[in-house]
């Protein structure tokens, strides 16, 4: 024991590094968990999907155009206060909150939490993830289907 309180003595901006670095870490994981409550990975918003989730779409609606989940309801940020009112009929069912890189969706689901709806969830990583992972999106724009020849 007297080692250690000379060894502290005699390191203290080591010592007091040590700890820092050891709180930084319990912070980091803790924030991390938390997370890890509101975030899911493409395959979980999959399985949500499939179990009659319902996907909002927190992007502007050009972006939207350019390509969504499929059966996505565009509701930018920044209007969704004052659609939540609307959201009652799918208060029971599980929702999926979709934004460009996953940062505005946290957001979003903590507000959706509050306002009572308790199966919310973000898309970790957001429309960059769902894109670099191959999933399918859809676009605003029709397609037209070629007529085959015979």
């Amino acid at each position: 024991m007297d080692k250690f309180v000379e060894f502290t003595g005699n390191n203290t901006l080591l010592v007091l590094a040590l700890m820092i670095s050891f709180f930084l870490v319990i912070f980091t994981e803790l924030r991390r968990k938390a997370s890890n409550l509101v975030s899911v990975e493409a395959t979980e918003v999959v399985n949500l999907i499939n179990n009659d989730a319902v996907v909002i779409d927190l992007r502007s609606a050009d972006a939207f155009s350019k390509g969504h989940i499929v059966s996505a309801r565009n509701i930018p940020s920044d209007e969704l206060d004052g659609k939540i009112n609307g959201l009652e009929s799918i208060k029971s069912k599980p929702i999926v909150a979709v934004c460009e890189a996953g940062i505005t969706s946290t957001k979003a689901v903590n507000t959706l939490r509050v306002a009572g709806f308790e199966r919310v969830y973000g898309l970790r990583g957001g429309m960059n993830s769902w894109s670099q992972d191959g999933r399918p999106v859809v676009t605003g724009k029709k397609t037209k289907t070629k007529k085959q020849k015979k």
